[in-house]
């Protein structure tokens, strides 16, 4: 096999998980026709065509699922190898994708991320801040981040850190629900609320002597920082993270809704995608990672 075709193959590959040609080309920084080329080189060479393409739509063949299948496994055994030589002819290099969660966005994190650029300089750093869960082999990322009790199966997963979850607000805000809290009504909480948990699952009382908050969710967002600014202007209450909100607790710019403590203690995890061998740019992350944030 030349140059030429392992090319291909590796733009094959990278229209798949991209979804497109056009996002191909992107990621590899060369022409839409050339992509193209590459493509129609590759099916003359096999003598089977591996996509059925539309001006709307793109499948794979029957041939072309083998062929992804077993040619993705093959590139990752034979970038494993050469990353492998790499590692022992000098540090770990090259670009390391990530998807983390949005309140992964703190001074706290940016100075991990600082120190780790500091231990590894020849690694760049790809995040994407996200709280949907995205699919890390087809969008194409080497590693996420995610907090959550059950990790996908489908995934290797490395535990980092509990991370609790509190429910806040403003003192001025819960001086206003614990003025009402003295009758036997159970008191509303206007709550902004990320669409990542449920709202039925979640009961919270001020104290002891109160009965359970009833939480009325005046907005929903998808975008845990915007849910933190809409709490400190005023707006209600929020289920957020302490990655996001410990500062403002200590210095008593927020405060807790309930005195029992977080309402959920989640648990952050390192996932990537198995593969026969871990590239060096990512066992170090996530070595840096486990050993700046583990729980032990």
């Amino acid at each position: 096999m030349d140059e030429l075709e392992l090319n291909g193959i590796r733009v094959f590959r990278e229209i798949i998980e991209s979804g497109s040609f056009t996002a191909a080309a992107d990621r590899l920084g060369m022409a839409a026709p050339m992509v193209s080329k590459h493509v129609a080189r590759l099916e003359r060479k096999l003598g089977a065509r591996l996509l059925n393409r539309t001006s709307r739509s793109m499948s794979l063949t029957e041939a072309g699922k083998t062929f992804f299948e077993q040619g993705r496994q093959a590139l990752d055994i034979l970038d494993a190898a050469v990353a492998a030589v790499a590692q022992d002819s000098g540090p770990p290099r090259g670009e390391l994708k990530i998807s983390a969660p949005v309140w992964c966005a703190t001074a706290s994190f940016a100075s991990l991320l600082a120190e780790f650029r500091q231990r590894y300089p020849e690694i760049r750093l790809d995040l994407h801040l996200d709280n949907h869960m995205v699919d890390l082999v087809a969008d194409g990322f080497d590693l996420g981040l995610r907090a959550t009790a059950e990790p996908s199966p489908n995934l290797i997963a490395r535990s980092l850190c509990s991370v609790p979850f509190y429910m806040v607000t403003t003192p001025a805000y819960l001086h206003s629900l614990k003025a009402v809290g003295d009758t036997a009504q159970p008191l509303p909480v206007a709550m902004i609320f990320p669409n990542y948990v449920q709202l039925e699952r979640l009961k919270f009382s001020a104290n002891a002597d109160t009965v359970p908050f009833k939480l009325d969710a005046v907005m929903k967002s998808s975008d845990t920082t915007l849910s933190y600014h809409c709490v400190l202007a005023g707006m209600g209450a929020a289920f957020l993270p302490a990655w996001l909100v410990a500062d403002d607790l200590a210095s008593g710019r927020l405060v807790q809704v309930s005195d029992h403590g977080p309402g959920f203690a989640g648990h952050l995890f390192a996932v990537y995608a198995s593969r026969r061998q871990m590239p060096p740019k990512l066992r170090c992350f996530i070595d840096f990672l486990i050993e700046k944030l583990s729980d032990d």
